[in-house]
């Protein structure tokens, strides 16, 4: 049975079916699940969700007079040695990095390090020779640190991408975000190189794929893309047998395409039968494809795209996305921001104790229809008294910097 009930009659052992209001006010990334420890019970009454759906087919249901004797004392007690453990474990993203070295120019030199060795395994497989996965071990270790160091920079800068490198450049910031939604979601360390390993191969197979196809500027006919989409299986194919190409690295070449709602491609798969890894791809993969800054093609803005994507019903697991707009944030790197006063600017760094309140750079007022000298403003300052009223598209304005605005390294 389904029932809506107030958060202080929630207990261990129910079933949450869903909380209400937006799933931005509680801190867990699925919405759906059994409460187990008094840890998990914590967090959602202290998470500022006053009702929500639980079900009692699958969990406990409210206790009654006679259940009301259990020892609450020890519960509390068990309650704060849980939070006073969970205070002591590493947060699930990294914090920013504070050393001097500037962050972007840092995720730019492991860019430029890192594109010739994505490029030599993907010619080796155009070639047909075996695919050599020894070098990209060390490349998946320092996407890694850089994902642990400052989860926006390496993923704002790989979104920079030029006409000739784009296939590169897109298997590695699918490979960091692949990183930074694994850190998100709790993978272990061992599953969170396998997915950073998947995400750089997840396109292999776009090797046998003709470049005048892959860089073609204007829309494929539609025999181009029937040509594309057998890539998934291309890559499955070139893989199988390789050392280092475990279950996790095939699964996502070959399903990274698939949709939630079984319209995707190569076989269709629906709901539970795609992997997680595989759904955590799918979401990775497109939003990198709709965000890249090419030649030819813009891309939207990192938070026009979360709001595009938001609306493709059926498209991704719903945890999934969920999970994923947290890793990204609400406002991402290089977003266009109205504030209260009025003035336009851009989020050139997220702030992840305040996700509402990110470090922003302002240059245009719309009241005087013209640019002004930036400035930055960290809307979480005590001192700052401006704050977030929504997010622009910054084709409307007809703005083409944001990039440099936000801080990107020039190529």
């Amino acid at each position: 049975m389904i029932k809506k009930i107030p958060t202080r009659e929630l207990r261990i052992g129910m079933y949450v079916q869903e909380f209400c209001g937006s799933w931005m006010d509680h801190p867990f990334w699925r919405a759906r699940f059994k409460i187990r420890t008094p840890a998990e019970l914590q967090r959602i009454v202290s998470g500022g969700v006053s009702e929500l759906w639980i079900d009692t087919a699958k969990g406990l249901d409210v206790e009654t007079p006679a259940e009301a004797t259990v020892d609450r004392a020890a519960v509390d007690a068990e309650i704060e040695r849980q939070l006073e453990h969970a205070a002591t474990m590493p947060a699930p993203l990294g914090l920013f990095d504070t050393q001097d070295e500037d962050p972007f120019e840092a995720a730019a030199a492991l860019v430029r390090r890192s594109v010739p060795q994505i490029a030599r395994m993907f010619n080796e497989a155009r070639m047909g020779q075996a695919v050599d996965l020894g070098a990209s071990a060390q490349m998946v270790d320092e996407i890694s640190s850089s994902v642990a160091d400052n989860p926006g920079a390496l993923i704002s800068v790989v979104r920079l991408k030029n006409h000739d490198e784009y296939t590169y450049m897109h298997s590695m910031a699918v490979g960091a975000l692949m990183v930074a939604l694994g850190r998100q979601m709790g993978l272990s360390p061992n599953l969170l190189k396998r997915a950073a390993m998947a995400g750089l191969l997840h396109d292999l197979g776009k090797a046998k794929v003709p470049l005048a196809i892959l860089n073609k500027p204007g829309k494929l006919t539609d025999a181009e893309f029937a040509l594309v989409k057998q890539h998934p299986v291309l890559g499955h194919g070139m893989l199988q047998g390789i050392a280092g190409a475990g279950p996790v690295v095939l699964d996502v070449c070959l399903h990274h395409h698939e949709k939630f709602d079984g319209s995707g491609y190569p076989h269709g798969l629906a709901g539970e039968k795609i992997s997680m890894l595989a759904k955590m791809g799918a979401v990775c993969d497109v939003y990198d494809a709709i965000t890249s800054v090419r030649p030819y093609n813009k891309g939207w803005d990192p938070g026009e795209a979360l709001r595009r994507m938001a609306q493709w019903r059926g498209h991704f697991d719903p945890d999934v996305f969920q999970a994923f707009v947290r890793t990204v944030g609400i406002y991402p790197v290089g977003s266009l921001l109205r504030l209260h006063s009025g003035l336009l600017a851009v989020v050139v760094q997220q702030n992840p104790a305040q996700p509402m309140a990110p470090k922003v750079k302002v240059f245009y007022s719309p009241r005087a229809r013209k640019r002004i000298e930036p400035y930055e403003l960290d809307l979480a300052s005590a001192f700052v008294e401006d704050k977030v009223l929504g997010c622009e598209s910054p084709e409307d304005w007809g703005f083409t910097d944001l990039d440099r605005l936000w801080g990107a390294p020039a190529p």
